[in-house]
C-alpha cells in the first residue's frame, strides 16, 4: 500500500503555488528587486527585503544536497534536500527510484504526488 500524503496548509503566500501544482505546473517565487529565487514562499525577499515577489514557472530540474532513507517506516521514503536549478534548496521526498542507488549530487527531475484532499505535493525522482 503507497505511503498517504497529507494534504499541505495552504496560507495566503503559498496560495499561487498550489494553484499552479494544481494545474501540473512547477513554480517558485523570484524577487522582483534583486531577482534572486527563495525557497520557502514568502511575502519578503529573505536577501533584500522587497515585497515585489514574482512566481516564475521553473525547469523542474536540480540535484540531490543530501537525503536519508526512512526504512523503519511501514511505507520507507527517502527525504532530501534538492537544490533547484533556480538556485535554491527545498526539502522534499525522492521517489519511483531503487533507494540503494541515490547519490549526492545526483540530477533529478519534479513529479507531483497526490495528497489527501488537497493539491498535489512536488516530489523528485531521478533522471
Amino acid at each position: 500500500m503507497p505511503r498517504t500524503i497529507p494534504a499541505p496548509v495552504v496560507t495566503v503566500e503559498t496560495q499561487k503555488f498550489w494553484d499552479a501544482a494544481r494545474a501540473g505546473r512547477f513554480t517558485v517565487p523570484f524577487c522582483a528587486a534583486c531577482g534572486k529565487a527563495h525557497w520557502y514562499p514568502r511575502a519578503i525577499c529573505p536577501f533584500c527585503d522587497n515585497g515585489s515577489i514574482e512566481w516564475r514557472e521553473a525547469s523542474g530540474k536540480g540535484t540531490i544536497y543530501t537525503f536519508s532513507v526512512m526504512r523503519r517506516a511501514k511505507e520507507p521514503y527517502a527525504i532530501a534536500y534538492v537544490t533547484l536549478a533556480e538556485g535554491p534548496t527545498m526539502m522534499t521526498n525522492i521517489v519511483d527510484c531503487d533507494f540503494d542507488a541515490l547519490d549526492i549530487g545526483q540530477p533529478v527531475a519534479v513529479v507531483f504526488a497526490a495528497t489527501e484532499d488537497g493539491p498535489p505535493v512536488p516530489m523528485f525522482k531521478p533522471e
